[in-house]
């Protein structure tokens, strides 16, 4: 088993943190996606239903761009600096 130190340690629980609130963002965007690929009345009557309760796909859109954004930053830095790659 190898060893690795504790910095490449905790940015890998980190990078993976981001990446989990990139997929979650992915799934609240679902129905909104669903609706307009498919866009049949099953689908509208699911969005208008959500939306009676407060379902705002923009909080998924900045959300999850913003951790899509800062996990590929913080990636290529951490390649460039620590790993010697890219």
């Amino acid at each position: 088993m190898g060893s690795q130190s504790t910095a490449k340690t905790i940015f890998l629980l980190v990078s993976m943190v981001g990446w989990l609130i990139v997929g979650a963002a992915l799934m609240y965007l679902f129905p909104w996606i669903a609706d307009r690929l498919v866009a049949s009345d099953l689908t509208h009557v699911w969005l208008k239903t959500l939306s009676r309760s407060g379902y705002n796909p923009m909080l998924a859109w900045v959300g999850g761009g913003i951790a899509l954004a800062a996990t590929v930053v913080a990636n290529i830095i951490w390649h460039q600096r620590f790993e010697g790659k890219i």
